[in-house]
């Protein structure tokens, strides 16, 4: 056995999943380094190591010997998908698949395992139609925007045989302290809680906490391997959402906001309303069949642990 603790490198770890799975894997006895562009220093026992998230770099001997590399990297796409943009956030996900799959055929020893964060945007808009793994790709700028994510990394990764991969394609994701929830919990407080458009669109949510246990067994459970629906096993519609979190804020009903006016508003927050408009109906089939537990498998569960206390 070694005396040392083995050592899990992640790539854009310095965001809201990224922090939360890092303290995690401390928790666990991992070495974990944070590659990042603005590295300082930290006193949790996560390493922070500079990088440019495009080309390889001094940053890839990180990589040498790690027992696994997590990928977050990307521009957010909670910003207006303005043509510039969207370029963006396909460049930021691509290059960054690129140089480190450069930077892991440089290593003598790879790591065993790489984990690429995706979205259930690979989809496209679902409707009513549920969708598993075995789903095609979409036809919208987010869907193709994964795939050539997802196929940036199967391109790096075909001379690679001996490191297994697996792709999480993540929901809506709840947590405290980032996320957009925080942003509709504010709105309801303040009695703009009421559904978007139609209110009939689906959203496939997840609790962060749910999405960081997903993550570390991804890390810890070698039979993982491909794509999985990283979200809840209960979908709900935008509707059903948004009462359920008036009910665990104390709010009283609240008139649905017109789709222009969804679009409109978020454009002057500087987000994109189709984020709030399209439906992804969304299940975990594959990790349910690998015998994954929730810990927060219904919606009311998980807003009251994170909105409940005020």
């Amino acid at each position: 056995m070694s005396l040392f603790p083995s050592k899990v490198v992640i790539a854009g770890g310095s965001g809201f999943i990224g922090a939360a799975l890092a303290a995690e894997l401390v928790r666990r006895g991992r070495s974990v380094t944070v590659l990042t562009r603005s590295p300082k220093p930290r006193k949790d026992g996560v390493r922070e190591v500079a990088w440019d998230g495009r080309t390889p770099g001094t940053w890839g001997g990180e990589l040498e010997g790690a027992e696994a590399l997590v990928n977050l990297t990307g521009k957010s796409v909670n910003c207006p998908h303005t043509e510039e943009n969207v370029r963006e956030i396909v460049a930021s996900r691509v290059d960054s698949v690129r140089a480190l799959a450069t930077a892991v055929a440089r290593c003598a020893v790879r790591p065993k395992v790489w984990v690429q964060a995706s979205a259930t945007g690979f989809y496209g808009d679902t409707g009513d139609r549920m969708c598993d793994e075995s789903g095609g790709n979409g036809a919208d700028v987010l869907a193709k925007t994964r795939r050539e994510w997802e196929g940036a990394m199967q391109a790096g990764l075909l001379d690679l045989p001996e490191v297994r991969s697996v792709v999480l394609r993540i929901g809506f994701v709840l947590g405290s302290g980032g996320g957009a929830l925080s942003v509709l919990a504010q709105m309801t407080r303040w009695g703009l809680g009421g559904a978007a458009g139609s209110g009939r669109q689906y959203i496939s949510w997840i609790h962060l906490r749910d999405v960081v246990r997903i993550f570390a067994a991804a890390v810890e459970e070698g039979r993982m391997a491909g794509g999985y629906n990283t979200v809840g096993p209960q979908p709900v519609t935008n509707g059903a959402f948004m009462r359920e979190l008036r009910r665990v804020l104390g709010r009283p009903w609240s008139p649905p906001a017109p789709s222009f006016a969804v679009r409109l508003g978020a454009r002057m927050m500087g987000s994109e309303g189709s984020l709030a408009l399209v439906s992804q109906r969304c299940e975990p089939k594959r990790l349910l069949a690998a015998g994954f537990v929730f810990e927060f498998p219904e919606l009311a569960g998980a807003l009251q642990d994170l909105c409940g206390r005020g």
